[in-house]
């Protein structure tokens, strides 16, 4: 049998670096990281055996660097590149390049990187070896003009798809005919942005499908089987949210197995299309009224972010297979060996805020606490005092749960992410406990357009009392500073104390909600304190009751003092303001009412300007598009705040900063 690696290179940051290095070193193997000046301590860094600094932190200048990942390699003395998933992984110049310089690629081969990262030539391929394909246009080299009369007789809605791509970049819903012309020019955008190709297909939308794939395992030597399926209809701007295996869809249907081999034969036969090797994942859209009824969307040829589910249910690790499979040895498992056993459910937590149109959030990790117990995995690459840029994917950690039914499961993953504690950016872990608690999730009753239909309606829980309290009694109780004695927010020595703060915070409408908390003894804080083991870091005392909370100090800010809290799942950024800053405050404000406000449409992220929809001394009316920024992959739309005439301050391609004035629009007179 060959033998292993003694040194893999994993070339990928974040949680997946971590997991990947955890099964190296299980397995007995170096592992050597990469990293970009940005990630110098982080904490993929910090586990590998080995490290190579690649460069800048731009991914295009460190991580996406072809020949920088083969130096390390060499230099190394790595036998083997793991690429995890997304930068270099389904890259066949870098398959290639590792090939020329004597080091394997764990991952499939060049002819198949290629054929299955272009999407059009993927649907060709497979449409040969008899998989189902839905109908559409992905006629290589099209125009927009071309697109638009080769979908002429389609029947709407249709959707774009980058050919090049994945992950629901680029993709974009065309609801009639008329606006297909207008919508293609942002998708090429979208696409050559993220891919480095602007090649486009058309797809006939189907309404409210299911998302269901199959994983498969090639080796070199001619077998190919599946592990069973993954729902993941739970999305997000054709974004995966909330990810399960097996699929509810075909364990409440009376001939689910047959089902469920039908899939996986199919997703075999697409592998064998193209001489497969290693781990891959094939797409299919399944009829929820006709769970017999799917059609091939793509094959993804890496590891995906959802494995833990198919892991946890099947018992084999994923990573370990990729790794055998690359050092030529055979699949020690038949189909016959596959048995899924229970349910697991897999959460993303991003960095991001769900009531600002979950726009990427950032940040430094103040204080950090991930859930563990019996049927509860955490795959993450964060640690406390890490900062969270807008370099990379939002992605912060997955939270995994699995149990012997699929309620249980659910049950599970809901208390979990509930124990989760990440203070110093905001993220989506409430709407993610909501999105559990909805009645249809938990009947399994999914589609692609649930999260959708369900986000206007979705109430995310506000802070209560006892956080604001316990921010405000954070503020206002003394501290010491090394060597200057007592340092007072909000309190004076020999002095009364402050007899309240004012405590500010986000409102379920998104606006903010400032609250004024008493101080007048009946509470009191301690800390730090976990009385029941839990993830809080103080005890709260108030009203003869006590509760276990998390508390992290920020910056302060001319509105006040910023403090982190968590309580039972509620986090909540607050401000404390204490009388020297409601006074400042009260003072501003009355200049400001003496001054009109500057009609400025700013930057709310860091960025890069993509386009510029007016210049400067044209007129425009109220919610006129302006200027499109990207960031964190994602395309964000300025708009004019009312009719006037438009001053540019940008232009496209350059980057701007947070809060930077990207245009001006000044009233009619």
């Amino acid at each position: 049998m060959d033998q292993l690696f003694t040194t893999v290179l994993v070339a990928n940051r974040g949680e997946i670096a971590c997991r990947v290095i955890s099964t190296l070193h299980r397995l007995g193997i170096t592992a050597v990281a990469v990293h970009s000046e940005a990630d110098v301590d982080a904490a993929h860094v910090r586990m590998a055996d080995r490290s190579v600094c690649l460069g800048p932190a731009a991914a295009s200048a460190s991580y996406l660097d072809v020949d920088a990942v083969i130096e390390a390699a060499r230099t190394t003395g790595a036998e083997a590149i793991h690429p995890g998933y997304g930068f270099l992984s389904e890259n066949a110049s870098f398959a290639r390049a590792c090939e020329a310089a004597g080091v394997v690629f764990i991952g499939p081969g060049a002819q198949a990187l290629e054929i299955m990262g272009d999407k059009i030539r993927a649907k060709e391929h497979v449409a040969a070896a008899g998989v189902p394909l839905v109908d559409g246009v992905s006629a290589p080299g099209l125009d927009d003009d071309a697109l638009v009369e080769a979908a002429a007789g389609m029947t709407y809605p249709v959707l774009i798809k980058p050919s090049a791509g994945g992950g629901g970049k680029g993709m974009q819903v065309v609801e009639r005919p008329e606006e297909l012309a207008e919508a293609l020019p942002a998708a090429r955008r979208v696409a050559q942005a993220a891919f480095g190709d602007d090649s486009l297909m058309i797809e006939q939308l189907i309404r409210s499908p299911r998302h269901i794939e199959v994983q498969v395992l090639a080796d070199s030597h001619g077998d190919v089987i599946h592990l069973g399926e993954r729902e993941c209809s739970l999305q997000r701007r054709h974004q995966k949210v909330i990810e399960e295996a097996p699929s509810p869809l075909l364990l409440d249907t009376e001939d689910g197995e047959q089902i469920r081999a039908r899939l996986g034969e199919a997703a075999c036969q697409a592998a064998r299309s193209v001489d497969y090797r290693g781990a891959g994942t094939v797409e299919f859209l399944v009829s929820d009224e006709d769970p017999g009824t799917f059609f091939f969307m793509e094959m993804n040829t890496r590891l995906q972010v959802e494995h833990p589910v198919t892991e946890e249910i099947t018992g084999v690790d994923l990573v370990e297979q990729q790794i055998r499979i690359a050092a030529g040895q055979p699949l020690a498992l038949t189909q016959e060996d596959v048995r899924l056993t229970g349910h697991a459910v897999e959460a993303r937590v991003y960095a991001e805020q769900p009531e600002a149109g979950f726009l990427p959030a950032t940040g430094t990790v103040l204080r950090l606490h991930e859930p563990a117990g019996e049927g509860v995995r955490v795959d993450t690459g964060l640690r406390a005092g890490q900062a969270v840029g807008i370099d990379y994917d939002p992605m912060l950690a997955k939270v995994i749960s699995h149990a012997p039914d699929r309620a249980q499961a659910l049950s599970r993953l809901h208390r979990a992410l509930g124990q989760t504690v990440i203070l110093g950016v905001e993220t989506n872990l409430a709407y993610l406990r909501g999105l559990l608690d909805d009645d249809d999730v938990r009947a399994g009753r999914l589609d692609t357009t649930l999260i959708a239909r369900r986000l206007p309606d979705l109430a995310l829980p506000r802070p209560d009392d006892d956080l604001l309290t316990a921010a405000a009694l954070l503020v206002a109780q003394p501290r010491p500073v090394p060597g200057e004695g007592w340092a007072c927010d909000g309190w004076r020595a020999a002095e009364q104390a402050v007899p309240s703060v004012l405590v500010t915070h986000a409102g379920a409408d998104g606006h903010t909600l400032t609250t004024t908390v008493p101080l007048d003894g009946t509470a009191s804080l301690d800390g730090p304190a976990t009385p029941d083991g839990g993830p809080g870091t103080h005890l709260l005392t108030r009203h003869g009751r006590s509760r276990s909370v998390a508390l992290a100090r920020g910056d302060r800010s001319d509105a006040g003092v910023v403090v982190w809290a968590w309580a039972d799942g509620v986090t909540a950024r607050l401000t404390v303001a204490d009388r020297t800053t409601q006074t400042l405050t009260a003072l501003a404000q009355r200049e400001a009412e003496l001054t009109e406000a500057a009609p400025e449409v700013t930057a709310p992220l860091p960025g890069t300007v993509i386009a510029v929809a007016v210049t400067s001394g044209d007129t425009v009316r109220a919610g006129d598009p302006l200027v499109t920024i990207e960031a964190m992959k994602m395309e964000h739309r300025l708009l004019a705040p009312f009719d006037g005439t438009a001053n540019l301050a940008v232009a496209a391609g350059e980057q701007v900063s947070l809060g930077q004035v990207l245009a001006t629009v000044t009233k009619e007179e």
